[in-house]
């Protein structure tokens, strides 16, 4: 049949506000449209949404728009010349970095709402992994090794052990790298491994968009663990994320990609030396995670000087101003840095 001039015009007209009433569904369920938009579209039927899914991790929407059923996942990853490039650095959602023994470092890097098919070179437990996962819920944790007193700390917390020792099928050795520093393993095999049945962990940390009121321009942060790991972020402003290096020397993993967050949280602690003792007599640290300390929040290129408060290793870690008011970070990836309080806070505008 042949529209009239009339019909074609109806039918354009029908069409136009067929697309806007689409749009302004799409506006109001994802909460994009403006409070007086919402509140007219609640009267025609729209009414408010559900709030969308979020990773509990990384204050992000949830990648597919579902939030994996599944705890947090640690995997204790290699910091030293040998151990890079290392690979899956990338897909974490937070990752530390602890003084280990000697002056080097160590990374704990947690997965919950992302994967990565390849992690490492995976090496050792330390004494205050178990320490910083217990706040995680339930969390798997994935390592190669450690002394007596490690892994009785590790069982003594409820972590789900999905060390080599106990899953092995979940790692495997590069024959391109040398030993010690070729064993790698995959975040699905290490979560089919470990069979746990727990839900989600519940957020640690705060997230916003908006930067809180109190804050100073920041350009770079240098944290001096030591000479082996001489730290730096610089912030990018055209990425929107602060990049790492190692001295002047960017830190990039296998995939090529520069190793990057969008929040850097320095958590100053006190640090000891502990009983464990390695092969060249060096005594392993042991951090302090509970009371409170001095914390410097990067995001979006300020900063943000607060303190940190964990009352007992039972308690999440929070990072509050002088006035006791949480300091939200940016939804995305977050390091934190445990810098030992003798290790000064160096940044620039």
């Amino acid at each position: 049949m042949t529209l009239t001039r009339r019909g074609k015009w109806t039918a354009a007209v029908t069409a136009i506000l067929a697309v806007g009433a689409t749009a302004l569904g799409f506006l109001v369920v994802t909460g994009k449209a403006p409070a007086l938009i919402r509140r007219a579209a609640a009267g025609i039927g729209i009414g408010e949404p559900p709030p969308p899914p979020i990773c509990p991790l990384t204050g992000e929407l949830a990648p597919g728009g579902v939030v994996p059923n599944r705890p947090a996942l640690a995997v204790k990853v290699e910091n030293i010349a040998e151990a890079r490039p290392q690979a899956g650095l990338e897909g974490a959602d937070i990752v530390y970095e602890e003084p280990v023994e000697g002056g080097i470092t160590r990374f704990v890097v947690l997965y919950q709402c992302h994967d990565a098919s390849r992690v490492g070179p995976v090496r050792s437990g330390r004494i205050t992994d178990p320490g910083i996962l217990v706040q995680y819920g339930t969390p798997l944790l994935g390592y190669s090794g450690g002394a007596n007193k490690v892994r009785r700390a590790i069982d003594e917390a409820g972590l789900v052990d999905v060390s080599e020792m106990n899953a092995i099928e979940a790692y495997v050795r590069d024959p391109d790298r040398a030993a010690p520093h070729d064993l790698f393993a995959g975040t699905k095999k290490l979560y089919a491994a470990g069979g746990s049945k727990d839900g989600a962990p519940e957020p640690i940390f705060a997230y916003e968009e908006d930067l809180p009121e109190r804050s100073r321009k920041a350009r770079t942060v240098h944290l001096f663990f030591s000479s082996s790991a001489d730290v730096f972020w610089t912030w990018d402003r055209r990425e929107g994320l602060w990049l790492r290096s190692h001295g002047d020397v960017s830190h990039t993993l296998e995939s090529g990609d520069r190793v990057s967050a969008a929040n850097v949280v320095v958590q100053v602690v006190e640090v000891t030396a502990g009983t464990i003792v390695d092969a060249a007599g060096n005594a392993s640290p042991e951090v302090t995670l509970t009371g409170r300390g001095r914390a410097y929040i990067f995001r979006n290129g300020r900063m943000i000087v607060g303190r940190w408060v964990r009352d007992t290793l039972a308690d999440r870690t929070t990072f509050v101003t002088k006035a006791g008011e949480e300091i939200a970070l940016a939804p995305g990836s977050t390091w934190i840095e445990l810098l030992p309080s003798t290790v000064s806070v160096e940044t620039s505008k």
